[in-house]
């Protein structure tokens, strides 16, 4: 083949004498016959395709990103080529990525950072003495006294000694050990790694996992890929998302009869759903994980983001150790915290933490040499996990204004949620619970008939049809409740209530008018 290739690139129309004594034309000739000859082969199959690739990947799926998130992608890049719509920007109201919304960084968690990033500025007189004194002991934990560094894979030792410290402030001196503190990329991270290690056996006794419907998919995500059997218990609509103890009984009893239930997922405060638990509820939690031997997962990222002034925020590990030593020392529970919610929004920076607690020490060994596969979390993101649970104190020069922003953020988040809440329940055919804490808006909506059979035309589910038609009349992106769960027969969808006031209040106006249309155009 090579040899025919090079005759065909030597030979062309003209007979001028070649070098070898032949024309170019005969030249061709010969070329033309050996690949007569050796026909072309056909092109060499893929190794990785579809249907030779990890099947648990293929089942994942992550709404949050999913499908509307895609086509809002490409409406972006039509407006920017021109092409005209009925509005001239997309909203991604789909994710709570605070900043990119508009909200403005914490300055004192900024200073810090660019101190950590570029020590040269630890000379200049433009920062604050508090917020140099927490970079410098920052940098003096890391090799080099330079964030570039790897760290330990559990993370810096000083950062976990703060982490611990701040836990033990929040719970009213309830200690905390900071070599059970896991520095993490994100919650996330801490959540898939906890889950890999408890995942195990075949059959019916492959584990099972409980998680609340509707849930945050990273749960679904993680039990498919790991190939875990995914138990749904669910929230209580008619009663503001509460969470039922009978409820949780109902699932684990069903989930008996193919599989072994293990784990017990809590999401407090709720994401989508808002609802703040009471103390009462996870005592009765925590009784109930005692008495059928689950393993918690508290995922407590939205601690901060409490607006209801009947709700207050109480952690698992609290309460469990409030509830006497029958449960603190027998409960394994695994918390969650990160940088990138509450009053910070510091998504870019996966910053985060687990505490793990009452763990087996064989097991505590598996678990690090499980993360030491990963090397260590950024650390930039421990170092901003470390100024979030190293804040400024009263008396120091920055705590006035760190102080201000955060009331800031959150009066207005709180400010926010009600609104959402009182303007979606004016409109017929939408109904919301109150937000009492996290950042979003999880409205039920009804569909009618003729709407349900023009999305299964269209091969969608109903709330995914709905927000479709609504991304690509008003530009604003939602997610479809079906991406998180839903009771069948109902139909959600989650928005963040993160845009500034005046653009919320332009959103939920869009909403209503664009509900009202579907109604009579579907009716």
């Amino acid at each position: 083949m090579r040899r025919a290739a090079l005759l065909v690139r030597r030979g062309c129309c003209s007979r001028t004498p070649s070098p070898w004594g032949r024309s170019q034309s005969s030249a061709a000739a010969e070329a033309s016959a050996v690949l007569k000859v050796r026909p072309e082969r056909s092109p060499r199959e893929r190794i990785l395709t579809l249907e030779s690739m990890n099947p648990q990947v293929k089942a994942v799926e992550y709404a949050v990103r999913g499908p509307i998130v895609l086509k809002a992608g490409e409406i972006e890049l039509e407006l920017q080529r021109g092409i005209k719509k009925p509005f001239t920007e997309v909203i991604r109201a789909n994710i709570g990525d605070a900043q990119a919304m508009g909200q403005q960084p914490i300055t004192f968690i900024r200073q810090v950072m660019a101190l950590c990033t570029y020590p040269n500025l630890l000379d200049s007189p433009s920062f604050p003495e508090d917020a140099k004194k927490r970079a410098q002991r920052i940098l003096q934990a890391c090799g080099g006294n330079s964030l570039g560094s790897y760290s330990a894979s559990q993370g810096v030792n000083c950062i976990r000694e703060d982490v611990a410290a701040y836990i033990t402030r929040r719970d009213g001196d309830v200690p905390a050990d900071p070599d059970n503190i896991y520095l993490t990329t994100g919650a996330s991270d801490g959540i898939s790694t906890i889950l890999k290690i408890l995942v195990s056996g075949g059959g019916k006794s492959r584990t099972g996992v409980m998680i609340p419907i509707p849930q945050y998919p990273l749960y679904s995500a993680v039990i498919s890929e790991l190939d875990a059997i995914q138990v749904n218990y669910y929230l209580d609509e008619d009663n503001c998302w509460a969470l039922n103890v009978n409820e949780l009984r109902r699932a684990v009893q069903e989930a008996k009869d193919h599989c072994d239930p293990k784990v017990l997922c809590i999401i407090n405060p709720g994401n989508p759903t808002g609802q703040v638990q009471s103390r009462k509820c996870i005592e009765d939690v925590i009784h109930f994980a005692w008495e059928e031997k689950l393993f918690l997962l508290a995922d407590e990222v939205y601690q901060d983001n409490v607006y209801s002034p009947d709700c207050r925020f109480h952690s698992f590990k609290k309460v469990l150790y409030e509830m006497g030593p029958e449960y603190s020392s027998n409960v394994e529970l695994a918390s969650f915290h990160s940088t990138s919610k509450g009053y910070m929004g510091e998504c870019g920076y996966r910053g985060g933490y687990m505490e793990v607690i009452n763990l087996h020490p064989e097991i505590k060994g598996q678990l690090v040499k499980l993360l030491s596969v990963r090397l260590c979390p950024p650390v930039s993101g421990q170092a901003a996990m470390d100024i979030v649970v190293n804040p400024p104190v009263p008396g120091e020069e920055s705590f006035e204004q760190f102080s201000r922003e955060k009331e800031s953020v959150l009066g207005n988040l709180a400010k926010k949620a009600k609104l959402t809440e009182d303007l979606f329940n004016q409109v017929p055919g939408i109904h919301c619970n109150p937000l009492q804490g996290a950042m979003y808006a999880f409205p039920r909506i009804f569909i009618p008939a003729k709407a349900v059979e023009a999305a299964q035309a269209h091969k969608m589910s109903p709330d995914m049809f709905y927000c479709m038609k609504l991304l690509e009349e008003t530009g604003i992106c939602v997610v479809p409740g079906s991406g998180f769960g839903q009771r069948e027969g109902t139909h959600h969808f989650r928005m963040t209530i993160l845009p500034p006031v005046e653009k919320l209040k332009t959103v939920l106006e869009k909403v209503k008018d664009f509900h009202m249309k579907f109604l009579e155009k579907y009716a």
